[in-house]
């Protein structure tokens, strides 16, 4: 009984010093100031509605080299990645065929040549003969049907000539088809331009139409993406669009619209004339068609803050105190991109300094 009353006791005790203690107030540190960062208002303006497309980037101009004859190539004078010239030697192929074909026109050609000579001969006599007949003719030395004789030989051999002539015009023409046939022996790239596939070895059998090298020309690139079938006859020759080829915005023109729907895809091809600079053919690229536009709002790329997957801006309150505030993005609009949600017109953001500021800083 003694021990509760004596707890008892130690425990008012305890309780009426605890009491008499002061707490102090606990100091509360000010918030950090970042100076030098650059604060801007978010106004609401018109954004365009646009409608995606993919495509593939090709070049303006593609020659595939095939073989015109039959025979074996001697020479391959190009390689993939080569830039060649217009009428570069790209590959060698030998032909007896034709070669025996243009040696045997060439003589043909000698042999027409010299029946002309012929012809010429007879009628430079026929001609003489048919003079002097006419002088004894008047002075009754002949008879009528001898000078009627001479003047018929002189009509055939100028009919001779012209035969002649034809003969050799003929002969010409089939050596020079014939001599062109030889040279096709000698392929050519038919344009300025990068050789990007190379389909023949030396000692290869060719024949007509067999792909030899195939040649991209240097008169540029186009972005040929394949349009929603919706979008047929709103799409113009000549209009502006803006593209992204591996990820780098731009702006294209429409240089062709092909206005056939693919049953099976529901689309049509639009060729788009692309910037030049870096590109290769092959590449993945897209295409924006606007299709009207709407309110929203828009920041600077810069100001955007990536970690991960998590996009953020740092947003400045009536206080001045920065905060950094998940959004969400949309498109890219030239050096600006679009924001979905998180942000709303009037509110400012910090558009450049980013890497000064901290969570509850005062902005000044």
């Amino acid at each position: 009984m003694r021990s509760c009353r004596a707890a008892v006791f130690a425990l008012l005790i305890a309780t009426v010093l605890g009491c008499g203690k002061k707490h102090e107030p606990v100091a509360q540190s000010a918030p950090p100031v970042v100076q030098g960062a650059t604060v801007s208002a978010v106004a609401a303006e018109l954004i365009p509605d646009v409608q995606e497309a993919v495509g593939t980037v090709r070049a303006r101009s593609t020659a595939v080299v095939s073989s015109r004859l039959a025979g074996s190539v001697t020479g391959v004078y190009a390689k993939e990645g080569d830039r060649v010239g217009k009428g570069k030697l790209l590959v060698a192929i030998e032909a007896a065929e034709s070669g025996a074909a243009s040696a045997g026109a060439a003589a043909g050609v000698e042999e027409a040549a010299r029946a002309l000579d012929e012809a010429h001969a007879r009628k430079k006599l026929a001609d003489v003969t048919f003079e002097r007949y006419g002088r004894l003719i008047s002075e009754q030395a002949v008879t009528r049907q001898e000078f009627d004789t001479r003047r018929t030989e002189q009509e055939v051999a100028a009919q001779g000539v012209a035969r002649a002539e034809a003969r050799l015009s003929q002969a010409r023409q089939g050596a020079k088809a014939a001599g062109a046939v030889a040279g096709y022996g000698q392929v050519t790239s038919p344009i300025s331009g990068v050789v990007v596939a190379r389909q023949t070895e030396a000692g290869q059998t060719v024949f007509p139409g067999t792909p030899l090298m195939t040649v991209e020309g240097d008169e540029g690139f186009r972005l040929e993406v394949a349009a929603p079938e919706g979008l047929i006859g709103k799409v113009r020759v000549g209009d502006q669009l803006g593209i992204a080829v591996e990820g780098a915005p731009a702006t294209g023109r429409v240089s062709e619209v092909v206005p056939v729907v693919d049953p099976a895809s529901r689309t049509f091809t639009v060729k788009v004339d692309v910037p030049s600079r870096g590109l290769r053919s092959g590449s993945y690229g897209k295409a924006f068609f606007k299709t009207g536009s709407r309110q929203g709002v828009a920041v600077p790329a810069s100001a955007v803050v990536t970690r991960g997957a998590l996009t953020s801006l740092w947003v400045v309150g009536a206080e001045g105190t920065g905060r950094l505030r998940l959004v969400r993005l949309g498109r890219t609009l030239g050096d600006r991109v679009e924001v979905l949600s998180g942000l709303t017109a009037g509110e400012r953001i910090v558009t450049a300094g980013m890497e000064r500021m901290t969570d509850g800083a005062k902005v000044q």
